[in-house]
């Protein structure tokens, strides 16, 4: 047996094992635990949507503790500046000769697991630091250009309804993001079991199941795994569906959405196939795994038309009508 088949399987039998360490402290938003490993073994950035109070700042650290990874939580605030993310340079002096020198301090940023907890109350400046960041996996400072730390996996929330005061993402921005992953209420049942857990979860006992060079590892191997064809030709036809002026588009797209997905998104539905295949231990993704993932991929980058909100539909609704009217 190969050693990528051996960490293939070692990955999707650690995948229950997380799941489990998880459940310790968050109960339900099992749905969200799946997406968040696709994301991170994926290599992608999400973007999380949620009232307060769904715990997503625990979910957020419980996972980086199961995965053995350094977590670190930026408060983006209005009077936030670039710096405060990314580090700056100090004037300090050599204790020996007393000659002054200039020192860089690293800022939140060199982390494996980032929460940019509400990226919209911060000015676009501050915002463009961050996705710099993202995009380049490095940081410049001065004359210098850093190197984040691998893995590095941005996970930003916003709030869906307190919307003053805020500097929503443009489309560009948005398109950098591999997921956006809405977090909703828990059911009945799962709150019932919030509500009589113990809520001393800080005692809580968490066995790390990985180590970031082990992640790393798994990454490379899953962007080597083949993908067929037809499940390429599949992904490139649904992104381009998404665009109104494409000639194939169904004439529902044509009235509901004023701009459609780009490439970036053909690439990351592949890229998120291919690992939720490998997390299921699977050596090839289908079709359906491009499905599973389309509605997390493809509803923040298309922009719907006045039209589309008169009949109060979104961009989600839009993509679940676009995935039923698509055969294999």
């Amino acid at each position: 047996m190969s050693k990528k088949i051996e960490l293939l399987e070692e990955l999707a039998e650690t995948r229950e094992q997380i799941k489990k360490e998880v459940a310790k402290v968050i109960i339900g938003q099992d749905k969200v635990i799946e997406e968040f490993m696709i994301a991170l073994f994926a290599g992608g950035h999400c973007l999380l949507e949620g009232v307060p109070g769904l715990a997503k700042t625990l979910l957020v650290s419980t996972m980086a503790k199961v995965l053995n990874m350094k977590f670190s939580r930026i408060q983006f605030t209005p009077d936030l500046m670039p710096s405060d993310i990314t580090g700056t340079d100090i004037l300090a002096e050599n204790k020996e000769n007393g000659k002054r020198y200039f020192e860089y301090i690293k800022g939140p940023i060199f982390a494996n697991i980032i929460l940019a907890d509400e990226i919209n109350r911060t000015p676009p400046k501050t915002q463009s630091a961050l996705l710099q960041a993202m995009q380049e996996h490095q940081v410049t400072a001065g004359n210098k250009t850093y190197q984040l730390q691998e893995p590095f996996l941005v996970l930003a929330t916003q709030n869906p309804i307190e919307q003053e005061g805020t500097y929503p993402l443009p489309e560009a921005q948005l398109d950098r993001f591999m997921f956006y992953i809405n977090i909703d209420y828990p059911t009945y049942e799962q709150e019932l079991l919030i509500t009589r857990s113990d809520t001393n979860i800080s005692y809580k006992q968490i066995e790390p199941l990985m180590t970031s060079q082990k992640i790393v590892e798994l990454q490379k191997v899953i962007d080597d795994i083949p993908v067929s064809e037809h499940v390429v030709e599949f992904a490139v036809k649904l992104v381009r569906s998404t665009r109104p002026h494409y000639a194939e588009s169904p004439d529902f797209i044509k009235k509901w959405v004023n701009w459609g997905a780009g490439p970036r998104a053909s690439q990351f539905l592949i890229k998120a196939a291919r690992t939720r295949a490998a997390l299921q231990n699977r050596y090839a993704p289908s079709i359906e795994d491009v499905k599973a993932v389309a509605e997390i991929t493809l509803q923040h980058r298309i922009l719907v038309s006045f039209a589309a909100e008169a009949e109060g539909l979104n961009a989600k609704g839009i993509i679940r009508e676009l995935l039923s009217s698509k055969k294999n």
